[in-house]
């Protein structure tokens, strides 16, 4: 079996980061550590793959982030952190934002291609999953929040998140449900599905409704149960945005929040402890999630070979006065 970077730090008594920034030459190490570790690949006998050395190169110490809609507080997050990651390893980050369109993210995937990039980091649409499964790139790709045929992929553990939801609006007395769930990615139906899991686990009926993951949409559709008497008695939103779309319908009507409805959802975004109620969340270990991605990511191209990885992260359930138990 041929050597591989892993080798090299562990004969060199160094992380995978500081031998990957040695090999790379990039003056983010001192000489002593980076005369250290080309010895330990000497004696290993270890030599970098194409995409290893290409990253590293001059021609391209690039990799590409193809995010769903920048103005999302979770993508945000998410690019910070990857940014972050790619800072430390002296790569520059080409930053894409396709707005849910798939022809957005063809075009840029088109364009990572042009530019040669080491590698990309992306979440994608269901559309642009349909379109390009079986697709072969010159680049690794990872997928981030949702997943890609057979990519590797870092997101939130969806299942456990919604069924944390679900047990606690149930715990606190709440039977009628409903959930607001994106219709354009793999998240928006893994969450669904997982909401309708917990549902048929406690024996209560699910009220799911698939949406643009806008806060508009949720504004609007939420405005629309309201006015024609059809409100269950807890609502939960699968994202940021429409989190603040249905708290906009419920306060735009007047009615009270948890004493007329109920509201939580996914994103512990600032604004929800401010608001009054606040709103129980589950927040998301965003910078955890763009971190991970990124150290995938490095280890894709430095072991091309490897089995595909599915990272499930947990996220925390933060409870605030939204929920309250029902007293009636």
């Amino acid at each position: 079996m041929k050597p591989s970077i892993k080798d090299v730090a562990a004969a060199s008594g160094l992380s995978l980061a500081t031998v990957s920034r040695a090999l790379a030459d990039n003056g983010l190490v001192n000489e002593q550590t980076r005369q250290k570790v080309l010895a330990a690949a000497e004696a290993l006998g270890y030599r970098p793959n194409l995409q290893a050395r290409r990253l590293r190169s001059k021609q391209s110490q690039t990799i590409g982030l193809i995010v769903a809609d920048i103005r999302n507080p979770f993508f945000t997050a998410v690019s910070r952190a990857i940014e972050d990651a790619a800072y430390r390893e002296g790569i520059r980050v080409l930053l894409c934002n396709s707005d849910e369109d798939p022809a957005k993210e063809a075009m840029y995937l088109r364009l990572m291609q042009e530019e040669q990039v080491g590698g990309v980091i992306f979440s994608p649409t269901l559309s642009a999953a349909a379109a390009i499964a079986g697709t072969t790139f010159d680049f690794p790709l990872i997928t981030i929040d949702r997943a890609l045929g057979d990519a590797d992929c870092v997101a939130l553990n969806n299942h456990e998140a919604l069924d944390k939801l679900v047990d606690h609006l149930v715990a606190n007395g709440y039977r009628r449900i409903g959930g607001l769930f994106g219709n354009t990615s793999a998240t928006g139906q893994a969450r669904h599905d997982a909401y309708v899991s917990a549902m048929h686990r406690h024996g209560l009926t699910p009220d799911a409704h698939r949406l643009v993951p806008t806060m508009d949409a949720a504004q609007q559709l939420v405005g629309d149960r309201l006015d024609a008497g059809d409100a269950p008695e807890a609502l939960i939103a699968s994202n940021g945005l429409t989190l603040l779309g249905a708290m906009r319908a419920i306060r735009q009507r007047g009615l009270r929040i948890p004493d007329d409805i109920a509201l939580a959802g996914i994103d512990n975004e600032a604004w929800t402890e401010l608001v009054e109620p606040a709103l129980t969340v589950i927040g998301q270990p965003t910078y955890d999630i763009g971190d991970t991605a990124m150290r995938m990511l490095m280890n894709r191209i430095h072991e091309p070979a490897l089995s595909r990885r599915v990272v499930a992260l947990s996220g925390e359930l933060i409870v605030r006065d939204s929920t309250r138990p029902r007293t009636a």
